[in-house]
C-alpha cells in the first residue's frame, strides 16, 4: 500500500513519533541440512553468521549479516540478509530478500544447492515482517516485543543487523533487528504471521501510525539507500551500487562471482557509480530520466529512484553516473556530482 490515507502524518509520525511498516511482501527463506553454512558460503558474498548468544534471562542476540548473490560475471541475481536464530543443524539460516530478487534466488539456490547438504525452503507466507521507525521505536519494542528485558537505549546502540529475539525460535518469540535502511531510528521485526498480525494491531492500539511504501521510499531515498529491483539489477555489480563495503568479505573463501570483484578491486574499476544527488526545486523525474553532461548532449547517467524530500526541502534522487563527471544536468538544470 502507497499510503493509508495522509502521507504527511505518515511522514511525521516516522520521524517525530512511532510509525510501522508492512515489510512482508519481501520473501523469507529458511535454508537447512546437514551443512547449510558450508554450503551459502560458496553463494553468498558475505560473512557467514554466526550462532547467536543468550544475552539476558531468556533473550538470545546475534548479528545478521548483509550479502550479494551473484552471477559468474560479478552481475548482482539479488542482495539479502542472513539470520541464524540457532545451531545451523536445527534452526537454519533465514534469508530476508527482496521481492525483486526472490525468483532469481530460488533458482540459483535450486541449481547450485546439494541437497544432500542443504534445501532452501519458501517460508514468506507462515513468516511476516514488519519495520518499526521512529524516536519512539526502541522504547516501545522493548516494552511490548522483548517482555522488557533490554533497556531502549542498549537498542539504540545495537550496530546494523544486530538482533534480540524473546523466546526459543521465531515460531514463539518475535526477533528485533537493527536497520538502516532509512534515516530514522529503524527495527526490522519477524515472527510467525499470525503473531506479528497481532502485534501490529497492539502497536496501533499503543499510539503506533500505519505507515505506507510512498514514506518509506522517501525516507530511504533520503538515507541513500539502494534497494534491488529499482536502484540494483542483474546488470549491477555489487561496487557500481556501493554496496561491496557492506556486503562483500574480501577474506572469505570463494563465493561465485569472487574472481570479477577481485580483479576490479586490485587492478580495474568501475565505469558508473551510483550517486546520491540533490536536485533542487524541480518536478520529480521518472526513473530512468537521463542525466547529460554539462557541456554537450551526452548523457552520462540515469535516474533510479527520486523523491520530494521534507528533510531537505529538495527533490533527492539515486542516479548512475559515469566515473570522472563532478556535474550533470538534468533538463537543462545543472547538478553537482558527489565524489563520495
Amino acid at each position: 500500500m502507497r499510503h493509508f490515507g495522509d502521507p504527511a502524518a505518515e511522514y511525521k509520525a516516522a520521524t517525530e513519533g512511532l510509525a510501522i511498516f508492512d515489510r512482508s511482501h519481501r520473501g523469507r527463506l529458511v535454508v537447512t541440512g546437514q551443512a547449510p553454512g558450508r554450503m551459502l558460503g560458496g553463494i553468498l558474498t558475505g560473512r557467514i553468521p554466526d550462532p547467536p548468544s543468550l544475552v539476558a534471562e531468556g533473550l538470545l542476540g546475534g548479528l545478521a549479516t548483509y550479502h550479494g548473490v551473484l552471477t559468474s560475471k560479478g552481475r548482482m541475481i539479488t542482495d539479502l540478509w542472513a539470520v541464524l536464530t540457532g545451531a545451523e543443524d536445527e534452526a537454519g539460516f533465514l534469508l530476508d530478500i527482496p521481492v525483486a530478487g526472490v525468483a532469481g534466488l530460488i533458482g540459483n539456490l535450486q541449481k547450485f544447492l546439494p541437497p544432500r547438504f542443504a534445501i532452501a525452503e519458501d517460508v514468506s507466507d507462515a513468516l511476516g515482517m514488519i519495520a518499526v521507525v521512529g524516536p519512539e521505536a526502541a522504547g516501545t519494542l522493548s516494552r511490548l516485543a522483548l517482555g522488557l528485558r533490554v533497556e531502549a537505549g542498549d537498542l539504540t546502540v545495537l550496530q546494523e543487523g544486530a538482533w534480540r529475539l524473546m523466546g526459543p525460535d521465531l515460531t514463539d518469540g518475535l526477533l528485533v533487528m537493527k536497520s538502516e535502511e532509512v534515516w530514522p531510528e529503524a527495527y526490522s521485526v519477524l515472527g510467525a504471521a499470525e503473531a506479528l498480525q497481532e502485534f501490529w494491531r497492539t502497536l496501533v492500539d499503543d499510539g503506533a501510525v500505519p505507515a505506507g511504501l510512498g514514506v518509506w521510499s522517501t525516507l530511504r531515498v533520503e538515507a541513500g539507500r539502494p534497494v534491488f529491483g529499482t536502484d540494483m539489477d542483474e546488470r549491477t555489480i555489487p561496487i557500481e551500487a556501493g554496496i561491496h563495503k557492506r556486503a562483500i568479505d574480501y577474506e572469505k573463501g570463494c563465493f561465485t562471482g569472487q574472481e570479477v570483484i577481485i580483479r576490479i578491486r586490485d587492478r580495474g574499476h568501475v565505469n558508473r557509480r551510483l550517486r546520491w544527488l540533490r536536485l533542487g526545486d524541480v518536478p520529480t523525474p521518472r526513473s530512468g530520466a537521463e542525466l547529460c553532461a554539462e557541456d554537450s548532449d551526452k548523457v552520462v547517467g540515469f535516474i533510479t529512484s527520486a523523491v520530494q524530500s521534507p528533510k531537505f526541502g529538495e527533490v533527492l534522487g539515486l542516479a548512475y553516473v559515469r566515473e570522472g563527471f563532478k556535474t550533470v544536468t538534468l533538463q537543462g538544470r545543472v547538478v553537482k556530482v558527489p565524489q563520495e
